[in-house]
């Protein structure tokens, strides 16, 4: 017996002590399961990033079950597109979603991201290039460099003309003031066009006022969910590029801290993204030029859009002198474009 009463005095102390620790050390275990939080912007605006980017949050958001949240906004609504980079470097921002063209990244990889003109046809032809021919790998020590995590890479629609006029040569090119990505840009004025840089809200009123003659900045399913069909009468068929080239970008810092778990539902949310826009577009540009009413289609005939193609070449010779990386990364275009030619169909058709 009284070695069982030593027994309970000794154990009803141990549990004393045990209560008053755990009461103690609560605060800390309560500041250690806080809610992660970061924000992230992307580079579209509102319309476009109910399809390009929420889901995919969403359901981040939703699977993480209070232990990450990440408030998104939209494209300029932090700052500005052109300062995402420097935001997500400091850390002003936590994440981005962009072309690295648009975000002014200051590497050698930043002219192909965006439209590089006729680096691909489909849109498969990004994930694949990433994946199995080694940009993966090229995008994330280049990243690494400057201080800002890569994430992933994937693709968007193809880049056409949408206009106020008819284009059914390259001279009704010559002249048109259009608004469109950096290098894209560049390359056009090899045809007359003069490129326009504008906040991404700004377009639509810029077309109704004059400023802009056009937009080449993306497929027709794009034209008719952000209301550029509104305001433009035509839709070229042609186009300057297969798919858009955009990655998510983080804070390596911010990054880096997360528990492994939350670092593999990120992934998984950006894959369901990618995914998201691979059938939301094939299917959309196919759709609405059938279905769509709003703009009528035009075509510049293919010999005489073949001229386009062959400067491309050109200009991707001129790009790779720039420096080993960008030479590195049009060899790789280069490559897998001749192995999808010998491929044939259906990977290339010509």
């Amino acid at each position: 017996m009284t070695n069982r009463r030593d027994f309970l005095k000794k154990a009803g102390v141990a549990t004393v002590a045990t209560v008053a620790a755990s009461t103690l050390a609560a605060p800390a275990v309560k500041a250690a399961n806080q809610t992660i939080k970061w924000r992230l912007q992307t580079y579209a605006g509102a319309p476009l990033a109910e399809h390009v980017i929420k889901p995919a949050i969403d359901a981040f958001n939703k699977a993480a079950n209070g232990e990450m949240v990440i408030e998104l906004y939209n494209g300029d609504q932090l700052v500005p597109t052109g300062e995402l980079f420097r935001a997500v470097q400091n850390g002003t921002i936590d994440m981005v979603q962009s072309d690295d063209d648009s975000m002014a990244s200051p590497t050698p990889v930043a002219v192909f991201g965006g439209y590089f003109p006729f680096a691909t046809r489909y849109s498969l032809d990004v994930p694949v290039l990433f994946h199995q021919y080694g940009l993966n790998k090229i995008w994330d020590d280049e990243y690494s460099k400057v201080g800002v995590k890569w994430l992933s890479a994937g693709s968007w629609d193809p880049c056409h003309f949408n206009t106020k006029e008819p284009i059914n040569s390259l001279a009704d090119l010559k002249g048109k003031r259009v608004f469109t990505f950096p290098t894209a840009g560049k390359f056009l004025t090899r045809f007359g066009v003069v490129p326009v840089t504008l906040p991404w809200e700004d377009v639509e009123v810029a077309v109704q006022t004059g400023e802009l003659d056009g937009i080449a900045w993306s497929g027709i399913t794009e034209d008719y969910t952000v209301g550029w069909a509104d305001v433009t009468k035509y839709f070229l068929t042609n186009n300057i590029s297969g798919a858009w080239i955009g990655s998510f970008f983080a804070n390596p810092d911010r990054y880096n801290a997360l528990p492994d778990h939350l670092k593999t539902l990120l992934n998984l949310a950006m894959d369901s993204s990618h995914y998201y826009r691979q059938h939301w577009y094939w299917g959309g540009e196919a759709k609405l030029r059938v279905q769509g009413t709003k703009m009528q289609l035009t075509t510049i005939p293919d010999a005489e859009w073949q001229t386009v193609e062959d400067e491309a070449h050109v200009f991707w010779e001129e790009i790779a002198a720039t420096g080993p990386v960008a030479r590195q990364v049009v060899d790789i275009f280069k490559a897998y474009n001749a192995d999808m030619a010998k491929a044939g169909r259906p990977y290339r058709f010509s």
